[in-house]
């Protein structure tokens, strides 16, 4: 674990301000919600509905822009399927699966440092 943790800390600190690729993870896992929308669709395709339910209930807005923010990073797709009424089912795309890694290290991390009372 020393290498590991020597080279991930020498490729954090030779990594630029600006652009980085922790800039980038954070630009896609932008706010609670998204990172809890992507925990979500790792269990498979769901209906905004279910996400919904499955998340506590956000408002429908900020989960509507969480979504559609996720699909612009190329981390989901949205898919319509000609019925009536309209069923709209999201679900991770390759690129939206591999943010597993970080979800699991940042599960991990919160087990072992649990919140502190205020």
């Amino acid at each position: 674990m020393g290498t590991n943790a020597a080279t991930l800390r020498e490729e954090l600190s030779g990594a630029p301000a600006q652009g980085c690729g922790v800039e980038r993870t954070l630009q896609v896992l932008d706010g609670k919600w998204t990172t809890l929308v992507v925990r979500e669709l790792l269990d498979g395709a769901k209906r905004f509905g279910e996400l919904r339910a499955a998340l506590g209930n956000p408002s429908a807005k900020t989960l509507t822009d969480r979504l559609r923010a996720l699909e612009h990073h190329g981390a989901i797709t949205r898919t319509v399927h000609a019925e009536i009424p309209p069923r709209v089912v999201y679900e991770l795309t390759e690129e939206g699966r591999s943010l597993e890694a970080v979800l699991l290290a940042m599960l991990r991390w919160g087990e072992e440092h649990p919140a502190r009372a205020r």
